[in-house]
């Protein structure tokens, strides 16, 4: 398979993104990986789980036999497409449409998950956006409050309503990013959110401990997803990944089995309040 990504720097579109329009589309699904039922029968809510890494994401958490349930905003084409890849793999599958950045619609996710499943196990927070910021001068109050609402408060929304059903051996997984640590330039808000959200993964997990709760996240580097034609200009997409040591962009299936592994208690029982860093080999400082 090759990995290297020739994209079109000319591609441009409105946020979130639309899989659909992406020249090349991401690839999520991994055919060398085959589940072995680590996640048999476990309930999974997955946010952003329409297109992406989200995606990529469910369909290795159906590989390995967990029921699904994934919220999105508004993205109805990429949200039906991913259910029609999980229930491939006989996935059980409920798409739930909603803004994150309002706390009824974590309620409304999770009583919802309860009255389908009746338990939760595995929270992925994973939904976010991101605005191309070059100057302090391109964060206008009205932004700023609206991606600390998508990015931050709906991890503390959704967070608070899945605890009151999770019980020990659950997993909470935050998606983190490489900015958090190395900052980016261009995107001073996001950057500011990760760090938001790496702290929240750290304070949280040392909380829940007790409750034999695992909390973990993971930082991805450059993926090649909706989220970067809808954010970034030609300039910075004919660059994008470019960067890394490898070189290149990830892929939305590269990130997904570090997600496998975090949410199962066979191979991380004695990790929380980690972050593994996922991301072309791009050097950082913990």
């Amino acid at each position: 398979m090759n990995l290297n990504i020739n994209i079109d720097p000319n591609q441009q579109q409105e946020l979130p993104g639309n899989e659909a329009k992406m020249e090349p589309r991401p690839l999520h699904d991994d055919p060398k990986y085959i589940g072995s039922g680590k996640l048999k029968d476990k309930v999974a809510i997955i946010t952003g789980g329409d297109s992406g890494i989200g995606k990529a994401i469910a369909i290795a958490f159906a590989k390995e036999g967990a029921k699904l349930v994934i919220s999105y905003l508004n993205e109805d084409g990429d949200a039906n497409d991913t259910k029609t890849q999980l229930e491939k793999y006989n996935a059980q599958c409920m798409l739930i449409k909603g803004d994150l950045s309002l706390s009824k619609t974590s309620k409304q996710i999770v009583d919802k998950t309860i009255e389908a499943y009746g338990k939760l196990d595995i929270l992925v927070n994973h939904a976010g956006e991101q605005y191309q910021t070059d100057s302090l001068q391109d964060v206008t109050d009205n932004s700023l409050e609206n991606i600390f609402k998508v990015n931050v408060f709906s991890f503390f929304y959704l967070t608070r309503e899945s605890l009151k059903h999770m019980k020990e051996g659950a997993t909470i997984i935050n998606t983190i990013s490489v900015v958090a640590y190395k900052g980016n330039p261009s995107l001073l808000d996001y950057s500011s959110t990760k760090g938001a959200n790496l702290s929240f993964t750290r304070a949280l997990a040392a909380s829940l401990a007790e409750k034999g709760i695992r909390v973990n996240g993971v930082a991805p580097g450059p993926v090649w997803t909706p989220l970067i034609p809808a954010s970034f200009s030609p300039d910075k997409l004919k660059e994008f990944g470019k960067n890394t040591p490898m070189s290149r962009p990830g892929q939305p299936f590269e990130l997904a089995p570090t997600y496998v592994f975090l949410a199962n208690n066979t191979d991380s029982s004695y990790i929380t309040g980690q972050v593994i860093h996922v991301n072309g080999g791009t050097p950082i400082s913990s």
